[in-house]
């Protein structure tokens, strides 16, 4: 196969789901070893973002997605009678930085960073997609632990985590450290569930 049809095959896979698609996946489709798949992964992404057209083919960590460009949404919205989603209040996005910065952390370490009871937010949060259960953390009462999901990446414009910008004074607290200690003989997953 050439290199174009093999890029072809990738945009055709990633045009039909309409989610994101597993690097892996794509690799036991090819027949093809990661390293190559991720190299014609950034060439597509980046033909897609030379061109001044209405879609994109981004990276969201282990996976690949096509998707309208941004600038487009509100004409995208209008055409699908799509309601714009409410934008997260200053609160939700308190705990969802927390959260992204520290993950896998507990709700505890949450409250206890902010100092108040976060419960709610961190349901709506759950509710909306943007964070989810990573298994449990080994210590008495097993807290539950929560990571950032592909749809955080999407909504905050990242390709991986490691794109979030440097913060100063997040220190690493006791807990933190505890926590960071247990997962390693938790059940946490690494990464996030997609749909098989």
């Amino acid at each position: 196969m050439t290199t174009r049809e093999v890029l072809s095959i990738i945009e055709s896979i990633l045009f039909a789901s309409g989610d994101p698609v597993p690097l892996d996946r794509i690799c036991r489709v090819l027949d093809m070893d990661l390293a190559s798949v991720e190299a014609l992964s950034s060439d597509l992404c980046d033909l897609y973002a030379e061109r001044a057209g209405g879609i994109r083919v981004i990276r969201l960590e282990n996976s690949l997605q096509m998707i309208s460009e941004r600038k487009y949404a509100d004409y995208v919205r209008l055409a699908l009678e799509i309601r714009k989603k409410p934008s997260l209040s200053a609160t939700a996005l308190e705990v969802l930085a927390i959260i992204a910065y520290k993950q896998p952390v507990t709700r505890q370490y949450v409250e206890q960073v902010r100092g108040v009871d976060s419960s709610y937010t961190i349901g709506m949060l759950a509710e909306k997609g943007l964070i989810y259960e990573a298994g449990r953390l080994d210590v008495p009462g097993r807290p539950i632990l929560y990571r950032t999901t592909d749809d955080f990446l999407r909504c905050f414009g990242l390709s991986s985590l490691r794109e979030l910008p440097e913060i100063s004074g997040f220190n690493d607290e006791g807990q933190q450290l505890i926590i960071d200690e247990a997962v390693e003989g938790s059940d946490a997953e690494d990464p996030v569930p997609t749909e098989e």
